[in-house]
């Protein structure tokens, strides 16, 4: 159906054979483009000028054009001026894009333009300030059926500082619906043209906008209260469209249940007729660019002092500070002055100049230290930006992921989140620095203090409040060892407990994936792991990194995961929205909030490691470390890793795992490249293998892809170890498992599909000729002296680290007895365990005393019900079905690790009680120099 307000006006398209019958059907037009040699003059001389004072970065990617000539494309602005016109043109001839400033000629329909641009706030505009020219393209497209209009919204930022709250320079450089003045212009050229950044939206059918926009009228929900005004009340007009639909014969109408297919009707609305739909339609791509430039430039900004002053005085933290003297005795001042203080440790200091000076510097910095940022789903990020309080949660690899990622944001045309640091970056120098780079810092443990909770949680409340997109890492330091870390769930509880009090935006989640070639602090982490104490930040810190910048790091990876929306785990778990008070921060959250936060943390993790890339590096990384003497003849490696490659592609982890498309050939030698592995001549075929002291370094990046293909090597040492198994044997045993690799690796395949996940990977294995199916469900191993034998073998090693650490862990708890040790006596046993083992008879690779995955590992048994804790001692408890789970362990350890890691967990009393001690000792050394 037609809606009334355009339904009344609506008159039969007269035939017209000249330029003025056209003009009399639209009333509304542009003056006739002439090709006249001054004109073509003045825009080759202005923007030759142009060209030299003003450099415009592009945002975003180039829209993408159908190859159909019958189309008719044109450029939308938001604001008229000589500037914008003049600058697009440009833009459009740089990157061979339909121009802008050329007329737009078609006879057959009637259009004659005298430029591809147009303006929404426009001078000249007529009617209620209504645009001139797509008054004149919605005449058209209602007329003719078949005519194409692609409109391009285009963004243009002078500078993209955001603006401060009632500064002059906003005053100076705002917006109006007049034409620019001339020293407005040159304003804005002369200051701001080499920060000027354009970006090209993706294209729009005006048919399409037209044909919702009428769905929506239709449906009662009118944009513009002036179409109501004009007309009845929806109760009678749709009643009015229903009669009219019912007793029009001479006319044809649009039904409204097949309103995506072009009108069947040969009538045009005068221009005054179609002042409600272009309104509309006007309306509809303002509030699109206005969207867009919030997303580019974030909300306005306060100044931080006045920022503190709001926190201190918030309703809120009122009631914290009157809350704090009730309870210790202060006075009220003191109390608000204690929060003031805590309040300028946190708040960030946002400067524009800063940004702009890290863009430049880290421009130059990635091209020294990488061979280039690759950036995967991106536009996951983009399409949610305009719609959505963004919460980046990336995984925490390097000190540099916070540069990156903000590199890669701010690159790509988003505004840069406001990052949760840790206080120990709030050094001299650096520590200012990254204030004002949008950090803002936060201790790193503060439990039990009601006050600065309070006043973090009322900072976190304003920044979501005030639309300000955000950033933690949810694991809450670096990894050590190339896993994920467990969550740690107070930032994300802060989080969500915001949007309990006060919803704006919807809150969506992007989980991403950090991955490097190379590491900075690679040395480092081994010897953390190891038990050196972790090296403090500093400047001189700084300076020994900046000493790196010479060597080769390769390429380093971001990618975003799928998106996880607050709102559906709020279904979930059937949580409502703004049901906590507005004007408290102390409110705790119940059972049902606290479950869905648990489970948002675990959801996180999983989609970070869905995200993953498999990069040459970590590939051959597995690869070697995998094999004997982390070594293989050359041939043997290329074949192992296009195994790999062929298993990873066939069965993808994920539709968001990312696996390099070098060939085997390539991947050798750019590890070569990267001085990680190297080649050795020999006569019957070269060798490649670990370069001196990288095994550890590479577990790092092996440990990065190991949850991609950790089920393959499961099922590959169950037939390995065996020789031949039963599949429902082997089911059973994956299935008891599972959990602890799940928990550990944070795999995402549910437990109770889990059947149906092993039979795809077993078809996968078979398939490659890597298992041999006998029948009668049984499989075997193919022929020893195949080359198939020998990739299982290697396929099958990885697996056997974590397994080798559960089976010490329960043999130490089988030896000592339930009720005899404390969850943290445990994890510090085995972490020493661990180390011992490592330096034994693993060639020192760290994962053996990575004191997380033990954590991770008793937390899984405690979870499952296997240990209970006894909240008042932390004491374990246990039964026999320990026993239970170390007896699945022979059908993948090998007998002769089994006698190892029992002979390594058999401590005697006098052992148990001294390494204690000397553990106890050596935690209150440390936490003393902390203090």
């Amino acid at each position: 159906m037609i809606p009334k307000f355009l339904k009344k006006r609506i008159f039969k398209a007269p035939v017209t054979t000249d330029s003025a019958s056209t003009t009399d059907v639209h009333p509304v037009a542009s003056k006739p483009y002439t090709k006249t040699p001054i004109n073509q003059l003045y825009r080759k001389l202005s923007g030759q000028l142009l060209d030299v004072a003003v450099k415009p970065k592009l945002l975003g990617e180039l829209p993408e054009f159908e190859a159909d000539d019958q189309i008719l494309r044109f450029y939308v602005l938001q604001d008229y001026s000589r500037s914008n016109s003049i600058l697009i043109d440009l833009q459009t001839q740089e990157y061979n894009l339909p121009p802008a400033l050329v007329g737009v000629n078609d006879a057959a329909h009637h259009i004659k333009e005298n430029a591809a641009i147009i303006f929404l706030n426009h001078p000249h505009a007529k009617d209620n300030q209504l645009s001139p020219r797509l008054s004149r393209l919605v005449s058209a497209v209602l007329q003719y059926p078949e005519l194409k209009v692609r409109l391009v919204p285009v963004s243009i930022l002078w500078g993209r500082a955001p603006e401060k709250e009632d500064s002059l320079f906003k005053l100076l450089t705002a917006d109006n619906w007049e034409d620019p003045s001339i020293t407005k212009q040159l304003f804005n050229i002369g200051v701001m043209g080499r920060d000027t950044f354009v970006q090209f939206h993706p294209p729009q059918d005006l048919r399409t906008i037209i044909n919702d926009s009428l769905k929506i009228d239709l449906a009662g929900n009118h944009i513009l209260d002036s179409a109501v005004s004009e007309t009845q009340s929806f109760e009678t007009q749709n009643s009015e469209l229903q009669s009219a639909h019912v007793k029009s014969s001479s006319m044809h109408s649009i039904d409204e249940n097949n309103l995506d297919e072009a009108p069947k009707y040969t009538m045009v609305a005068s221009a005054d007729g179609n002042r409600e739909l272009v309104r509309m339609l006007q309306q509809h791509l303002t509030v699109y660019l206005d969207k867009q430039r919030a997303s580019m430039l974030g909300p306005d900004l306060s100044d931080r002092r006045n920022l503190v002053d709001k926190l201190v005085y918030s309703p809120a933290i009122k009631h914290a500070i009157e809350t704090e003297a009730a309870e210790t005795g202060t006075s009220v001042r003191d109390a608000r002055s204690l929060a003031r203080g805590y309040a300028n440790e946190m708040v960030n200091d946002y400067s524009h100049s800063i940004i702009r000076g890290f863009y430049k510097f880290l421009t130059w910095l990635w091209t020294q230290l990488y061979d280039g940022v690759e950036v995967h789903h991106f536009e996951r990020v983009r399409e949610l930006a305009t719609d959505y309080e963004l919460v980046y949660v990336p995984c925490h690899r390097s000190h540099v992921d916070y540069l990156l990622l903000s590199y890669v944001i701010y690159k790509r045309g988003l505004s840069i989140p406001y990052i949760a640091a840790g206080d120990n970056l709030d050094v001299p120098v650096l520590g200012p620095i990254l204030r004002g780079a949008v950090a803002f810092y936060i201790r790193r443990s503060f439990r039990g203090n009601a006050l600065y909770t309070a006043v973090l949680r009322e900072y976190m409340h304003t920044l979501i409040t005030r639309n300000t997109p955000i950033e933690y890492f949810i694991e809450g330091g670096r990894s050590r060892s190339g896993r994920l870390l467990p969550p740690k769930m107070g930032m994300l509880a802060m989080t969500i407990h915001s949007q309990l009090r006060q919803t704006n935006k919807p809150m969506v989640f992007i989980p991403t994936y950090i991955g490097y070639e190379r590491i900075m602090e690679g040395g480092t982490y081994v010897g953390e792991l190891k038990g050196k104490p972790k090296e403090s930040e500093s400047l001189m810190g700084l300076l020994k990194v900046g000493r790196k910048i010479e060597r080769i790091f390769g390429n380093v990876h971001l990618s975003f995961g799928k998106p996880l929306y607050l709102s559906d785990f709020m279904q979930k778990f059937d949580v409502s929205a703004n049901s906590l008070p507005a004007d408290r921060t102390d409110t705790p959250l119940d059972d049902k909030a606290s479950a869905m936060v648990d489970n948002i943390g675990v959801k996180i993790m999983q989609h970070i490691n869905k995200a993953a890339v498999v990069t040459p590096v970590s590939l051959l990384s597995l690869v070697l470390l995998s094999a004997p003497k982390a070594a293989l003849d050359e041939n043997s490696c290329r074949e192992q890793i296009a195994l790999y490659q062929g298993l990873a592609q066939q069965l993808s982890y994920s539709d968001d795992t990312v696996i390099t498309d070098m060939s085997p050939q390539q991947i050798i030698d750019y590890g070569i490249k990267l001085k990680l592995i190297e080649r050795t001549p020999h006569i019957l075929g070269d060798i490649i293998q670990v370069a001196g002291k990288q095994a550890a370094l590479l577990s790092y990046f092996r440990n990065n892809i190991l949850h991609v293909f950790i089920l393959l090597s499961f099922l590959a040492a169950l037939v390995a170890r065996n020789g031949r198994i039963e599949r429902s044997r082997l089911n059973s045993i994956t299935e008891q498992l599972y959990p602890f690799l799940q928990s550990e690796l944070f795999l995402y395949y549910p437990a109770h599909g889990l059947a149906d996940t092993l039979n795809k990977k077993l078809d996968s294995l078979l398939s490659h000729g890597l298992i041999v199916e006998l029948g009668d469900g049984v499989l075997s191993v193919p022929e020893s002296n195949s080359k198939c034998y020998q990739q299982l073998q290697v396929l099958a090693t990885p697996v056997g680290q974590s397994l080798e650490r559960y089976f010490m862990t329960l043999a130490l708890l089988a030896q000592q007895g339930s009720g005899n040790l404390t969850e943290n006596e445990v994890v510090d046993l085995c972490h020493l365990l661990g180390q011992r083992l490592s330096v034994l008879y693993a060639d020192d690779i760290p994962d053996f005393f990575d004191r997380a995955l033990f954590t991770s590992f008793i937390s899984a048994l405690t979870r499952l019900d296997y240990l209970q804790k006894d909240e008042a001692t932390g004491v374990l408890t246990f039964d026999h079905r320990i026993n239970d789970i170390a007896h699945h362990a022979k059908y993948v350890l090998t007998p002769d690790m089994m006698q190892i890691l029992q002979q390594v967990a058999s401590l005697d009393e006098d052992e148990i009680t001294h390494a204690i001690t000397e553990i106890s000792n050596k935690k209150q050394r440390k936490f003393g120099r902390k203090r």
